[in-house]
């Protein structure tokens, strides 16, 4: 859309914070009407019996809290049965390496341990469900040292003057194509959250509405040593659509390479480009309602399609807490500080085949707010 032009990525054109939508080519108009009561039914149904298993979750993993091992086991369940209601009947989990230059299958043993980081991209809260399946970890959401900025307090324009791509082509006359990205806003701390706090902030931005104010902040570090789970970290801080990798965050600053004392896990997450008859599983846009993400759970219940959803482990011989890894080869002499984070932007985007991006959550924080503004 030519009025969100503005928040594609100056360096790669890509749009990251718009839903996607499916290319006109891709499908019928008379099918999908077609199915739609049969839609609407099945989404009914699976809605109903997820809200019931969720239920089932929050009693049964309350009286098993005492028995971590039975805790476990019955949350896994129950989560693998909600994606399988929703579609994924089966999620394709491939370990990669990336000798030589080129993925491999290989046989490295991925399995996070207490006090260990999992490092991942995020595009919806479906892989928060695949986490909580097969880990059982530790969620943070992040506290930055102040807020954006909003739009209208700006006084000078967030917009670029030059409209047209960096090739000298102009697009639409009066149609700005790129924005300047907003200056990088330090994050100062982290809170953990629980799983169903963190689906509900999904699409959101800091500062979280679930930790404002907040009179405490833990470390990263902290929060690590103390935990009896991995943690898992998405130093995107937000959601984008998954059509490329946002900034990081720069969340490891004292870290050196190769990491000492606890093991990194590199993974990411791919979703397939929307079609007619199945809709995206990303989800880059909240609700404005309090039960975020509903709409978008009952979207993916009433589709008769399989979504797609391809994770992509890093193999541990090649990850930054490997004694052999190699930081020259991954982060240059010309990396940031902050190491660790410039080393998971590169592996991640290997991994996925993503093109980074210079804009980070603090554009998605002023997209929400001019998408909210358009929507009204």
């Amino acid at each position: 859309m030519e009025k969100y032009s503005a928040y594609r990525d100056p360096g790669t054109g890509i749009q990251p914070f718009l839903t996607p939508i499916p290319s006109p080519s891709s499908h019928s108009a008379v099918l999908p009407a077609a199915l739609l009561p049969i839609r609407y039914v099945v989404g009914l149904v699976r809605l109903a019996l997820i809200i019931l298993l969720a239920i089932v979750y929050v009693l049964l993993v309350t009286v098993f809290a005492v028995i971590p091992p039975l805790k476990r086991a019955v949350s896994s369940a129950i989560i693998r049965t909600v994606l399988f209601c929703l579609g994924f009947l089966w999620i394709p989990t491939e370990m990669v390496s990336k000798k030589r230059g080129r993925s491999q299958k290989s046989t490295d043993d991925w399995n996070p341990s207490a006090g260990d980081l999992i490092i991942s991209n995020w595009a919806s809260w479906v892989e928060l469900l695949w986490l909580a399946y097969r880990f059982d970890p530790v969620f943070v959401i992040p506290i930055p040292e102040s807020p954006v900025q909003k739009l209208s307090s700006v006084t000078s324009s967030p917009i670029s003057s030059t409209p047209g791509r960096r090739s000298g082509r102009s697009s639409m006359p009066g149609i700005a194509s790129s924005r300047t990205p907003s200056s990088q806003i330090q994050i100062i701390g982290f809170n953990p959250v629980s799983l169903f706090t963190l689906l509900k902030e999904t699409g959101r931005a800091p500062p979280y509405t679930s930790v404002t104010g907040a009179t405490t902040t833990r470390s990263l570090d902290e929060i690590r040593k103390t935990s009896g789970r991995p943690v898992v970290i998405f130093p995107e801080c937000t959601t984008s659509n998954g059509r490329g990798l946002l900034r990081f965050a720069e969340l490891f600053k004292q870290t050196s390479l190769p990491v000492k004392g606890y093991d990194v896990f590199i993974m990411c997450v791919r979703y397939d480009p929307p079609t007619g008859h199945s809709p995206t599983a990303t989800y880059s846009i909240p609700s404005s309602s309090s039960f975020n993400p509903l709409s978008h759970v009952f979207t993916l219940a009433s589709s008769l399609t399989i979504p797609a959803l391809t994770i992509r482990l890093l193999a541990q011989s090649e990850s930054p807490s490997s004694p052999t890894f190699l930081v020259n080869e991954i982060v240059g002499v010309s990396a940031r500080d902050d190491l660790l984070t410039e080393a998971s932007a590169v592996l991640i985007s290997q991994l996925g085949k993503f093109k980074r991006m210079t804009m980070g959550w603090e554009d998605k924080v002023r997209f929400l707010e001019f998408y909210g503004s358009k929507s009204t």
